[in-house]
C-alpha cells in the first residue's frame, strides 16, 4: 500500500520525534521471521521502552537526516526493523537477545552518540547492564565498607560481652 504525501510527512515527523528523544538506534534485517515471532519481539521491546518500527528506508533516511543517527543512512537497505530507545542499551539488548534465539533476525548496524556501531559494537552495547542494575551495583559497592565496619564492631562488642560474662562467673566462683 502506497502512502500519500501527507501520510509520508506524518511518518517522517513521528520518526524524527523518536530520533530526537533516543540515544540509540539499532537496525536489523527481519527477512523470514514469522508474525508470531515478530509479535513477541515487539511486545518485549515495548516492555523495555524500545520503539520498534518497520519503515520505508527512504522515509527513515529523511527522518534521521541532521541527527546523530544519520551516520547509518548507508546501511538502510532491504527489509529492516528500526529500534529506537531513550535508554542507551535497551534497543541493543532487546534486538541482540532476540537474535540469539532467532537466526532470521540479522543485526545490521546501530548508532550511539553519533557513531556507527557494527554488529559486534551492538552486541557489546547489549552486554552492558541496564541503568538500574548499574545503580544497584554502585549502591552495593558504597554500602560494602559500612556494613563490613558494622560487622567488625558487632563482633568486637560480642567478644567483649562474652569476656565480661566469663570474668563475672570467675569472680562468683
Amino acid at each position: 500500500m502506497s502512502l500519500n504525501r501527507s501520510e509520508k510527512e506524518a511518518v517522517i515527523n513521528d520518526v524524527t520525534g523518536l530520533a530526537a528523544k533516543a540515544q540509540t538506534l539499532v537496525i536489523a534485517e527481519y527477512r523470514g521471521i514469522t508474525v508470531a515471532d515478530m509479535t513477541k519481539l515487539r511486545s518485549n521491546a515495548r516492555s523495555n521502552g524500545v520503539n520498534l518500527s518497520v519503515l520505508k528506508n527512504t522515509l527513515a533516511r529523511r527522518a534521521v537526516a541532521g541527527t546523530g543517527f544519520e551516520v547509518v543512512s548507508d546501511q538502510m537497505t532491504g527489509p529492516l526493523i528500526y529500534g529506537f530507545s531513550e535508554d542507551a542499551v535497551a534497543a541493543a539488548k532487546v534486538v541482540a537477545e532476540f537474535a540469539k534465539t532467532n537466526a532470521k533476525l540479522v543485526i545490521r548496524a546501530g548508532a550511539y552518540g553519533g557513531k556507527v556501531l557494527d554488529v559486534e559494537g551492538v552486541k557489546q552495547l547489549a552486554s552492558i547492564p541496564t541503568k538500574e542494575v548499574l545503580l544497584a551495583q554502585l549502591l552495593g559497592l558504597m554500602q560494602s565498607p559500612i556494613s563490613r565496619t558494622a560487622r567488625v564492631l558487632a563482633a568486637i562488642a560480642e567478644k567483649k560481652g562474652a569476656g565480661a560474662e566469663v570474668s563475672a562467673e570467675a569472680v562468683a566462683a
